[in-house]
């Protein structure tokens, strides 16, 4: 007999969405891990809102929201928020029950500078990297460094002179008409008028110069977990600087290994990455600023098999974090959701590392 196609218009339902997820999906121990450091981060929330006034969306609920964009690579907080008032599984994560109203997407906006203020992305990091300490997965001794390029939400006709006389009105305000032939734009006479952070910028001859900034990642070597980020303007020293400012974080009395491409073979590099008690293992260009004394060592080899493991970072984060071209303007808009994104890295690779047996 066939079934009639009855739609029931209304229910009552007495199952809680924590009875509804299954007990092993893979969002679970995630869901776990984050809360442990939310938690830690109570303090730090109590100092950036006022004791009195309306509550506010609790900021345990947006940060796991904002987990979830990266996770499953939800391109807006628009688009985020309609999958919140449909998907149980998003709602049993944010911590939201099934009869909760969705919160106006303006709340990320009017939130977004108070976490900013607070430095929470980086808090929240920390609190993800201690678990990992915790866990004895991270190594203290041999490091890798690499730069990648974040696209910025810019176009290329937004880049216009800093300094431009009077010029005839566009023939469509909306998406004028701009030919660029014969005509020399560098980033001391131009700038972006959409996002003035980015900076022109190509990785490689031959390669199209776009708008962007450079996001710099170092990895332990043991697991490949991110022990530390910077997100800085695209220049042709930034890689260079970021992976010294990055070693001295983790850089102390004992010695250590720093593996790098060959972008960090300079004399400078080298010299002021041994002044951190870093032993420099970068590829060697042709003019090498290393010699035999470092390159003759077997653990040279084995950092430049490892340090490759930097680009499974870069390919996740600009895959499934949706960072090839990031939606929010201004270096630390950007940065502080580069930081953030990384930490979500860090608490999938965790993850994995707490199913895989032995």
């Amino acid at each position: 007999m066939r079934g009639a196609d009855a739609q029931q218009g209304a229910m009552f339902s007495y199952v809680a969405p924590e009875r509804r997820v299954p007990a092993d999906h893979p969002l679970r121990p995630l869901r776990a891990m984050t809360d442990e450091a939310l938690h830690g981060l109570s303090r730090e929330f109590a100092r950036l809102y006022a004791a009195s006034g309306r509550p506010s969306v609790a900021p345990e609920k947006l940060l796991r929201a904002l987990l979830l964009q990266v996770l499953y690579s939800v391109r807006s907080e628009r688009l985020l928020m309609e999958q919140l008032e449909y998907n149980l599984l998003f709602r049993w994560f944010v911590g939201l029950g099934l009869d909760d109203a969705v919160w106006d997407v303006t709340v990320f906006t009017k939130n977004r500078e108070r976490l900013l203020q607070g430095a929470i992305a980086q808090a929240f990091f920390d609190r993800v990297l201690a678990q990992a300490a915790q866990r004895q997965l991270l190594s203290d001794e041999h490091f890798s460094v690499d730069g990648t390029l974040i696209q910025a939400w810019a176009g290329q006709k937004s880049f216009r002179p800093t300094r431009a006389g009077r010029q005839p009105p566009p023939d469509d305000p909306g998406n004028p008409t701009v030919d660029f032939r014969g005509t020399t734009r560098t980033n001391d006479t131009h700038a972006s008028t959409t996002d003035p952070d980015a900076r022109l910028y190509r990785k490689a001859h031959g390669q199209e110069a776009k708008l962007c900034f450079l996001g710099h990642v170092l990895i332990e070597n043991r697991h490949g977990l991110v022990v530390d980020t910077r997100l800085t303007r695209a220049t042709g020293t930034a890689e260079r600087e970021a992976a010294i400012a990055m070693t001295t974080r983790v850089a102390g009395p004992r010695r250590i290994t720093v593996a790098g491409d060959r972008g960090y073979d300079t004399a400078a590099c080298v010299a002021a990455l041994r002044r951190l008690h870093a032993t420099p293992h970068v590829a060697q260009k042709q003019h090498s600023a290393l010699d035999g004394r470092t390159t003759r060592h077997a653990g040279y080899a084995v950092s430049q098999r490892v340090r490759k493991r930097v680009e499974e970072v870069f390919g996740w984060l600009k895959t499934v974090g949706v960072l090839r071209q990031t939606r929010p303007r201004g270096l630390r808009r950007v940065g502080w959701m580069f930081t953030f994104a990384t930490a979500v890295y860090n608490l999938v690779r965790l993850r994995t590392l707490a199913a895989a047996p032995g």
